[in-house]
């Protein structure tokens, strides 16, 4: 079964064209009626066959089209942060996914205490709460009841919702998008031949567009990949982004002997034996990240996105890390808080955290949110 997935998963990600009769041109027709069924799906929505429910309050998405990491969650971050500042109370709604308080929904965090556990909120909403500090978040598979929750019990001005583009039984007053540069689109296919969600026509529906990893491309791939959607941006505006690596925790044993008040520089990995594992939608990004480090990466194990480590798992990344006698393990935030005191590390283990920047769109970015939300709030008068 984990071959048959992998190999799915290589022609997903893949460019190469399929044959006429192969399992690329089988997955190539379940495209097609997949991508058959998402336009009749939004022209329903469009058309008003189906009903899309407003909530009580202002609604920003985070977004993408298409299925694996384009860096939503840590921008959920961001966009929290900044409306906070902007004067509004803020909360952030996450689907949750593969937590058990998926279907039931429920609060997480109501800024100040944490109230679930990583397989109960998921893993990516328990980060969400344990790096906002005043801001809610609450999970829920369906947005407009946890929404609701949302609203009953904390009175925001402004939800943000992360990865909710193509969940349009809910109304959204901001719906921003976000792309990797450098593979915006994958090979054009949509599920289950390529990584596409929705066709890439779907970008007329977004307020914004904002380019990932804008560091990690050439000027030809940015021609290129600007030329790809340049008609579906309709005037819009795009914006460049860039993730910064950090480091968010150094664990000795199970004691933490720093976290992300301390500053820390990679300086400490250089030249050092190292160890890493992840399991993210884009694993291979976390292991460029740590071969960019001036370290000896000596191993890399790699797991499939939102993992559930068990002890078995942790049992042989242990032995694996003693094997192979290296000075430090590093991991992403995303799987440290999956496995926080569950096991005693030999040597110190590095967590790593991403952190949006814009850079010289920095202003530009903040004033597209602030003049949007301020237009919003006027006409709600």
């Amino acid at each position: 079964m984990n071959n048959i997935l992998k190999k799915i998963e290589c022609i997903m990600t893949g460019k190469k064209k399929a044959g006429l009769i192969s399992f690329e041109s089988l997955l190539f027709m379940l495209s097609l009626i997949y991508g058959g069924a998402v336009k009749i799906r939004e022209t329903f929505y469009n058309k008003g066959v189906l009903r899309s429910k407003k909530l009580p309050c202002l609604v920003i998405s985070i977004g993408n089209i298409t299925v694996g990491g384009t860096g939503k969650t840590p921008m959920t971050i961001y966009v929290a942060e900044l409306v906070k500042c902007m004067g509004y109370k803020v909360v952030v709604i996450s689907r949750g996914y593969k937590g058990l308080a998926e279907k039931t929904g429920g609060i997480v965090s109501d800024g100040k205490t944490i109230f679930m556990k990583p397989d109960e909120s998921g893993d990516e909403p328990f980060m969400v709460a344990v790096r906002l500090k005043n801001i809610p978040v609450v999970v829920g598979k369906n947005r407009f009841n946890a929404g609701m929750m949302a609203f009953n019990s904390f009175h925001p001005d402004v939800i943000v919702l992360d990865d909710a583009y193509q969940h349009l039984k809910l109304k959204r007053d901001i719906d921003l998008v976000l792309l990797d540069k450098e593979y915006p689109f994958g090979n054009n296919n949509q599920l289950p031949r390529g990584t596409l969600r929705e066709p890439i026509s779907s970008l007329m529906r977004s307020d914004a567009i904002i380019l990932t990893r804008s560091d990690n491309t050439s000027n030809m791939e940015e021609e290129s990949s600007f030329l790809q959607f340049k008609k579906y941006t309709c005037g819009k505006p795009v914006f460049k982004a860039i993730h910064t690596p950090k480091i968010y925790k150094i664990i000795k044993g199970k004691d933490i002997i720093s976290d992300k008040t301390s500053t820390h520089s990679f300086d400490l990995l250089q030249g050092q034996k190292v160890f890493a594992f992840s399991g993210i939608a884009q694993n291979s990004d976390f292991r460029h990240v740590v071969e960019g480090l001036n370290c000896e990466l000596k191993g890399f194990t790699e797991f499939p996105d939102h993992h559930s480590y068990s002890n078995n798992d942790l049992y042989n990344l242990l032995q694996l890390s003693g094997k192979l006698k290296v000075d430090f393990v590093l991991t992403t935030e995303k799987d440290y808080v999956k496995i926080a005191d569950r096991v005693t590390w030999p040597v110190d283990l590095v967590v790593i955290d991403v952190n949006i920047s814009f850079g010289n769109y920095d202003a530009a970015f903040d004033n597209f949110i602030k003049n949007k939300l301020d237009e919003l709030v006027k006409n709600k008068k």
